[in-house]
């Protein structure tokens, strides 16, 4: 069964359309795909970008419920306040699983260095890995104009070697078309303990470029996608140089 089996005989829009004033598309569990090419965007660079923080509910929330509780803790200095708090240290990273039309598969991702290349095989590029949660993010770059040598990508996050915290992140991956609004994927569902998560499909179905959501958190990690969509390559422990750190 193909991933866009059962989507495509129903020509009804399947996303939500931003307004005016944010122009932006928000993929949702109910309206979770969006077809480029009817958007008239699947030509250019396609921008891929993550960005994340900190909840401000975790870090603030419980200093506040303790003081309605507790008034006199008002009085400690700010540093004593703040050290008592629990922090996690978060580092997601953006990836792409790739299958192209002539049957070539792999990966893009910080972990190894695997950047890939945007004007050769596989047509998607890494730029950069931000390791705090910054306000660029991470981005990816996929170059749609050889639209017709790519037949799925699915970008992923991950928390490399550091404590699952994926619903204490407010993590968004959003994609920038050439043309038209951007298309945004809120990871805002609570999987304490996963890993990684397979967040959107990018898939060529006979000429039409579709993007679908995924948002399916799992326990493990690039293996464990590999296995949940069928993607067959073989994966070993690896790590982060200094300079990728």
């Amino acid at each position: 069964m193909g991933f866009f089996d059962g989507l495509l005989g129903s020509r009804t829009a399947e996303f939500d359309s931003g307004s005016a004033a944010t122009n932006a598309i928000e993929l949702t569990k109910r309206h979770h795909y969006v077809s480029l090419t009817k958007q008239g965007a699947a030509t250019g660079n396609l921008r891929v970008n993550l960005t994340w923080r900190m909840r401000t509910s975790d870090i603030g929330g419980p200093q506040r419920e303790s003081l309605l509780r507790h008034p006199f803790k008002a009085l400690k200095p700010p540093e004593v306040i703040g050290h008592s708090q629990s922090m996690v240290n978060v580092d997601l990273d953006l990836g792409c699983l790739y299958e192209l039309a002539d049957g070539t598969k792999g990966v893009v991702q910080p972990l190894g260095g695997l950047l890939g290349d945007v004007n050769a095989p596989p047509y998607v590029k890494l730029s950069g890995d931000d390791r705090f949660g910054s306000a660029s993010g991470e981005t990816m770059y996929v170059n749609l104009d050889h639209r017709d040598d790519i037949k799925r990508l699915l970008v992923f996050v991950y928390i490399y070697d550091q404590t699952p915290a994926f619903d204490r992140t407010h993590a968004m991956v959003t994609l920038y078309p050439s043309n038209g609004p951007r298309i945004e994927i809120g990871l805002d569902e609570r999987h304490p303990q996963a890993r990684s998560c397979a967040v959107v499909m990018i898939e060529n179905v006979k000429g039409e470029l579709l993007v679908r959501r995924e948002v399916r958190f799992v326990y493990g990690f690039q293996a464990e996608l590999d296995r949940l969509y069928g993607w067959g390559l073989q994966w070993g422990r690896g790590y982060k140089t200094k300079a990728e750190k």
